[in-house]
This record gives structure tokens, sequence and C-alpha cells, in this order.
């Protein structure tokens, strides 16, 4: 979300203001909108693979009295570890036709959607993995 955030704010857009998550105080729900093209191409793979290759487990994960859970600083550091390494793959751009880092991918897509807003694409291609 921080990624997206970010990009956002770069590109020169409120990320508070959203289309698909309503809009609550302190929520940045277009970055949230920006994160969904990612979800499953990125974080949920992430997560699955850190699990199929049992670098996490449930013993990793622990539920507070309140219902809440959290990770352990061990399972943290290898999530956080893992998707670094993840945002360094290089893959070509659908739309752009270039090759660049999945990391970069928040602030294209940012980039795309400022352009489309403010007049100069005609939609907004959204970031579809093929």
């Amino acid at each position: 979300m921080h990624d997206c955030e970010a990009a956002l704010e770069g590109v020169g857009l409120d990320p508070q203001v959203g289309f698909l998550h309503a809009l609550r105080p302190g929520r940045p729900s277009l970055a949230l909108d920006l994160m969904e093209e990612f979800r499953a191409v990125l974080a949920d793979r992430v997560a699955l693979s850190l699990i199929n290759r049992k670098q996490i487990t449930a013993a990793g994960f622990e539920t507070s009295a309140l219902g809440a859970v959290g990770m352990d600083d061990k399972t943290r550091k290898a999530v956080l570890q893992e998707w670094q390494t993840k945002k360094k793959e290089t893959l070509t751009h659908p739309f752009l036709g270039e090759k660049m880092e999945i990391g970069l991918l928040p602030h294209v897509q940012a980039l795309l959607l400022a352009r489309h807003l403010r007049g100069d694409l005609d939609k907004y291609p959204p970031y579809i993995q093929k």
C-alpha cells in the first residue's frame, strides 16, 4: 500500500480519493484501488510461494485477545525479504512493451492513471499480466 501511495503522490494524485474503495478519514482509497491490480500477480504469488516452500508456517502467526492476527519477527522478516526480492524481478509491461523491474509497476500505473485523468490517454490501461 505504501508503494502505491507514494507512486500516486509522485504523479500528483491524492491517494485518499478512490474509485472502488469508500472514502474514510486516513484511508488511502486510491492507493488501495491501485493495489488491486497487483494483488493476484504479486502479493498472492509471494504469499503462496512462501507457504509452499515452507518458509512461513502457522506457528509464525499469533492471534491477540481481540482476534487480530500478527506475524512474529522471523515471519515478518521472511515476508519482507521475499517481497524485496520479487520487486527486483524484471518483466515486460503489457501496455508499454518495455522491460522494467516489478517494483516500478506502481509508479508506472500511477503515471498512466494520471495521464488518463488529465485527458492524455483515452482510457486507463490496467496492469494485466499475460
